[in-house]
């Protein structure tokens, strides 16, 4: 194969998935080092790197340092969740996004929130509540703190116009994040937001995002009654 033939580490991650799926590699066995993978496909080595590691991300390839690459033998498909920009979630379903800003003030989070974002002393954090609407209705109560020693310029937004949702993504890079889903039934207050009935079961995701060490941001997401999660693997 001539190194015209591939251009980037995403055909090599092509031609390494082929190989798998073809049990060209079976599974259990070593593959090729990434040397002879590059002088094979005629690419550099940095090239085969790359999509390697792609590949070992899907739970398909075992990467060991100083061992080598094998495939794995029963690989761990990963699910994929990425951080929704809620307007473009509900504009997929053809529907109109709507917002509406419950509140946004300087406060004292509570004690989990103010640990996993370090906050110290008197230190506050920016608390954000609002809903999202799909076509009018009530889609997701945003409830969210923002660390304004990582973002400081959120202070001075006017999120009756921006919501956090998107200006946080498009402003506020991340490094990392975790998530936790669970469910709650819904008390006389979020009943109300979203439009459903006392003690009907919501699902509530999650998220806490870094950048390095530095918190970015803690929200709380609940659905409305009835939402379905989608992710891929």
């Amino acid at each position: 194969m001539s190194s015209s033939e591939v251009k980037s580490w995403r055909k090599v991650q092509e031609i390494v998935l082929e190989k798998i799926s073809a049990r060209q590699w079976m599974p259990g066995e070593f593959i090729p080092n990434e040397a002879d993978l590059a002088l094979e496909l005629g690419c550099a080595r940095t090239t085969v790197n790359r999509a390697l590691r792609a590949v070992a991300e899907t739970g398909l390839l075992d990467r060991r340092r100083k061992v080598g690459t094998k495939v794995t033998t029963n690989p761990i498909r990963k699910a994929t969740i990425s951080i929704p920009i809620i307007r473009q979630e509900i504009e997929d379903k053809n529907q109109a996004h709507s917002y509406t800003l419950i509140e946004k003030g300087k406060y004292f989070p509570p004690l989990d929130v103010k640990a996993q974002m370090g906050l110290k002393g008197n230190q506050k954090a920016l608390r954000i509540e609002a809903v999202h609407y799909a076509n009018n209705r009530p889609y997701v109560y945003e409830d969210r703190w923002i660390n304004l020693s990582t973002v400081p310029k959120a202070e001075n937004i006017d999120f009756e116009i921006e919501n956090a949702n998107e200006w946080l993504i498009q402003n506020a890079p991340l490094s990392r994040g975790n998530f936790s889903f669970y469910s709650i039934n819904a008390d006389k207050k979020i009943s109300k937001i979203l439009g459903t009935s006392e003690g009907n079961a919501l699902l509530i995701a999650k998220r806490m995002t870094w950048n390095g060490f530095d918190a970015i941001t803690s929200v709380k997401l609940i659905y409305h009654f009835g939402y379905e999660m989608v992710t891929a693997i």
